[in-house]
């Protein structure tokens, strides 16, 4: 009994801890203090990406009809449910969690276990929110920029949050600790070629577009971050990342007419 209670709290410890970190990497002046190690796994993830990911991911565009892979990523999001409203709810959207929880209801039965986004079709709103927004929701700051091997661009804290829903609130978790280890596997799996499959012109738009494929990464992921916790919303205060503006950024002073 004891040792069930420890697995339990393992991961919620843990996920203190990191926001513990969180915390403090969040009064650092440089977002990303890390940047030498990030931009080596930057450059590993890129080479594994090119020789291993994205050829498998090309293959399994080329080869499975459209609907196929739209039912895998339906099922997918719809697995993503789950967590969505857990965090409706730890951030009091008390309103998109009857909606989301219903999304899930709906697609989990009339569309065949979310193979269907029937919810989508009857123009019912789909939220995505995980701990990590929760999180940056009550207040925690981003603390420093973080690139994790294969998975790419994170921060401490929204790595705090991945372990806390991958622990908490993702089935795949549940059918490995029901020990179904080989099913959860291939879940896993089929999980991150979906999301490789959906990247596949994102990933080459930022190596065109960018003469630093890795800044361009990066600011884009925090501000994405910024606008997921806000819910869209655009504020009029710039974001405040410990950066005095650029000389050129600045605005530049008006010149008083001398007194008549």
């Amino acid at each position: 009994m004891r040792l069930n209670v420890q697995l339990k709290l393992r991961p919620l410890l843990l996920s203190l801890a990191l926001v513990t970190m969180a915390t403090g990497c969040a009064t650092q002046a440089n977002k990303d203090p890390l940047e030498g190690v990030n931009r080596g796994v930057y450059k590993f993830n890129d080479v594994t990406d090119k020789v291993i990911l994205k050829p498998i991911a090309t293959g399994y565009k080329a080869i499975t009809p459209t609907p196929v892979r739209k039912g895998v990523n339906n099922f997918f999001n719809n697995l993503g449910s789950i967590t969505t409203v857990f965090n409706d709810l730890l951030q009091f959207k008390f309103a998109h969690a009857f909606t989301d929880a219903g999304r899930f209801v709906i697609n989990s039965t009339f569309g065949i276990a979310g193979l269907i986004d029937v919810a989508g079709m009857d123009n019912i709103p789909q939220h995505k929110e995980d701990f990590g927004q929760t999180l940056g929701y009550w207040g925690a700051g981003n603390g420093a920029y973080l690139v994790l091997p294969i998975l790419g661009p994170s921060s401490v804290r929204d790595t705090t949050g991945l372990v806390f829903d991958t622990f908490t609130t993702d089935p795949i978790t549940y059918v490995h600790r029901g020990g179904n280890v080989a099913t959860s596997n291939w879940l896993r799996a089929a999980q991150f070629v979906d999301k490789r499959t959906e990247l596949l012109d994102a990933k080459d738009l930022v190596d065109d577009a960018s003469l630093d494929p890795y800044a361009f990464a990066r600011d884009a992921y925090l501000q994405r971050r910024d606008s997921l916790i806000a819910d869209g919303v655009v504020s009029d205060k710039p974001a405040n990342d410990g950066f005095e503006p650029a000389d050129e950024d600045k605005p530049m002073p008006v010149e008083q007419s001398p007194a008549k």
